[in-house]
């Protein structure tokens, strides 16, 4: 093995890609190419891939029989259709296939509800993150809501 192919769900894209070797701290290239581009190129996936769909590529040093290569491996995600507005409210409902993932809220929203556990914690420029740790082989279904902050400004009105 000397690749690991990610192969983007449809209604999402990726963006920020980055690998590294944990063992010695190399970073990975890593290639955002579309599924014709993966067939072009004569690589081959696990599963079915649509020409329009997007495919992360991370290369890196073949795996030698009996032998173990540890990767850090990080992605932005954006899924248009995991979220939107129900009233005032923001919900996020999405099935979290990683063993880790994250999830920032908007600028301006606090958190009101979460289905399962999460770790939240307020980035510097105040957005609300989520961090969820599944241990289970199977996905973490998430379901989110939020709502507007209200400042101060606009309580006087």
């Amino acid at each position: 093995m000397d690749k690991y192919l990610n192969v983007v769900r449809e209604g999402s894209t990726v963006s920020d890609p980055s690998a590294f070797v944990l063992d010695t701290g190399e970073k990975l290239a890593t290639r955002l190419i579309t599924g014709a581009e993966l067939a072009a190129a004569k690589i081959t996936s696990e599963e079915p891939v649509k020409p329009t769909t997007q495919v992360v590529v991370i290369s890196f040093p073949a795996v030698k029989k009996g032998q173990s290569i540890r990767l850090r491996i990080s992605e932005t995600y954006t899924a248009p259709a995991s979220y939107g507005l129900e009233g005032d409210e923001l919900v996020f409902d999405r099935s979290l296939g990683r063993p880790r993932n994250a999830v920032v809220l908007p600028a301006g929203w606090y958190l009101t509800a979460s289905a399962i556990p999460a770790t939240v914690t307020q980035l510097p420029d105040g957005r609300i993150r989520l961090d969820f740790w599944n241990g289970r082989p199977d996905s973490a279904d998430v379901l989110l809501k939020a709502k507007r902050r209200v400042n101060a400004a606009d309580r006087s009105r």
